[in-house]
């Protein structure tokens, strides 16, 4: 894959449309073309967050310290506790991160993916999530991904679970390696449901017949952008605005203290923050300075 850009788009509307560019899908004939799923990833699809369990595997593979892995964790905790999230912290996260995966092999941060989703992710997923998504598949109908998540991570996971696709956060690559930039920007809130109607309109989806799941009230504007949406082993905030409107509710999280416990999901600074120890593991590696 090779993608040119003169400059960085920041706002929703493009990161959208960069990361339903970005899909690719597996083909195979759908008997119902009009209608798809959509799943956010982070405590919906997976337990806790996936770029926490990358981080994991590149500690294993001693990428990547304790201590970092210590620290990653407790500004996840902080951030899910606190329940906000800070411009100027995301944006300053997000150019540090940039600056160290610049020049590393899209290749190999692949294969790093595909190891460490069987190593550490895969006895993760939610099997009652992963249920909800094989049912749509049975029924012909697509099955994306949609999540901040590095878009590599997203495809790994789509391709273990057998998914139509995924769309998450896009950097920018030239002749098979990172540039530091991102092509859009963070696939976050608004984001996700601007993708979501990029992806409907180049696949034909009729989004009033469309699905959507995820756990936090930061997706609101993805579930409200189709015609059936879903909380998933919901917040607060999204469980009471489920209740209110009806939705359909999946908890399949075995004590509600759950969430405080396990390592959340990582939306806007949490996971921006494992990108910044992620890219600093791997770029001391492959600079041969770990």
């Amino acid at each position: 894959m090779r993608h040119f850009w003169q400059r960085q788009a920041t706002d929703p509307v493009n990161a959208g449309k960069v990361a339903a560019e970005a899909a690719e899908t597996v083909a195979w004939p759908v008997p119902d073309p009009g209608a798809a799923a959509f799943f956010d990833v982070d405590n919906t699809m997976i337990r806790g967050a996936s770029i926490y369990h990358f981080a994991r595997g590149l500690a294993k593979r001693k990428l990547f310290t304790t201590r970092d892995l210590a620290m990653f964790a407790w500004g996840q905790a902080a951030f899910r506790l606190r329940g906000t999230e800070n411009t100027e912290h995301i944006g300053s996260a997000r150019e540090a991160a940039l600056s160290f995966v610049a020049g590393m092999a899209v290749d190999e941060l692949v294969q790093l993916c595909e190891e460490i989703y069987d190593d550490v992710m895969a006895d993760r997923i939610w099997q009652g999530t992963r249920t909800l998504a094989l049912a749509h598949l049975e029924a012909g109908q697509q099955v994306w991904l949609v999540t901040a998540t590095p878009v590599e991570i997203a495809r790994v996971i789509a391709n273990r679970l057998g998914l139509t696709g995924a769309l998450g956060t896009v950097a920018e690559t030239a002749d098979g390696y990172y540039t530091g930039r991102l092509v859009g920007s963070l696939l976050h809130g608004p984001a996700k449901a601007e993708a979501v109607r990029a992806l409907a309109l180049k696949e034909g989806l009729e989004l009033a017949s469309c699905s959507a799941y995820s756990d936090s009230h930061n997706d609101l504007p993805m579930l409200t952008a189709v015609g059936d949406p879903h909380a998933v082993n919901p917040d607060g905030d999204l469980r009471e605005r489920a209740r209110t409107d009806g939705w359909p509710v999946h908890d399949f999280r075995t004590g509600r203290k759950v969430t405080l416990i396990a390592l959340p999901a990582a939306a806007g600074a949490g996971a921006l923050a494992g990108g910044v120890a992620a890219g600093m593991a791997l770029r001391r590696h492959y600079r041969g300075t770990a």
